[in-house]
């Protein structure tokens, strides 16, 4: 691995960070590009036959017979965030004498719950300071993308965006909410519609100075 990758993220001295970005790569398949990993589509089609069968329908009839097929290739786009470094999208940065909050709310996005391979969607809300650089507006709805588009919960894609925004921008705060509706809650189980989910993680002078960071949460929520 190329230095400045991966592998020194894990190595960072805050062990926090390190830990979440080494959980986002924990395989190696997280560590190439889209260009050099291939998903592995016949397996998924293989499985997603047995899972036909399993339930006691037919893949061989007309209305089945190509969903193997369809449903790899939606894995390949539902999870394409896993090979793809969240550090990379957030290299267009600007040094600007800005110094306060940054605000970019109803950030849509959708992730598959890791439980039990169901979606749940919502928006994002971001909040930051800068100290000297700022980044570009859409590398900030492209990294929530890459951190949503892999196997997830709401909680840890709340930390990991946080966190990103602290050591990649050397942010002086930062702040993210998260409202999601889980579809592993509205269609199975309890089957409470219209349940939202609220997450939320300040960092820095947002977690550490209440004016603050009630500052950033009336912003985050209006």
């Amino acid at each position: 691995m190329a230095p400045g990758g991966f592998s020194e993220l894990c190595r960072v001295d805050d062990p926090i960070y390190g830990a979440l970005i080494c959980f986002a790569t924990r395989n190696e398949m997280m560590t190439q590009s889209a260009d050099t990993f291939v998903v592995d589509k016949a397996r998924i089609e293989n499985a997603v036959r047995d899972i036909l069968i399993a339930i006691g329908d037919d893949p061989d009839r007309e209305g089945l017979r190509e969903t193997p097929s369809r449903v790899a290739r939606m894995y390949e786009e539902l999870f394409a965030g896993m090979r793809v470094d969240p550090t990379s999208v957030m290299k267009t940065v600007f040094t600007e004498k800005y110094e306060e909050m940054v605000i970019l709310r109803d950030v849509s996005f959708n992730s598959m719950c890791e439980h039990h391979l169901m979606p749940f969607e919502g928006k994002v809300h971001i909040a930051y300071i800068p100290d000297g650089k700022v980044v570009g507006l859409s590398k900030l709805a492209r990294v929530v993308d890459v951190f949503a588009k892999r196997p997830q919960v709401q909680e840890r894609l709340t930390t990991q965006l946080a966190d990103i925004l602290m050591h990649e921008l050397s942010a002086q705060g930062a702040a993210v909410v998260i409202e999601a509706v889980h579809t592993c809650m509205t269609c199975r189980g309890v089957k409470k519609p219209g349940a939202v989910m609220v997450t939320s993680a300040v960092r820095g002078v947002c977690a550490s100075n209440p004016p603050t960071r009630a500052e950033a949460m009336s912003l985050l929520h209006k």
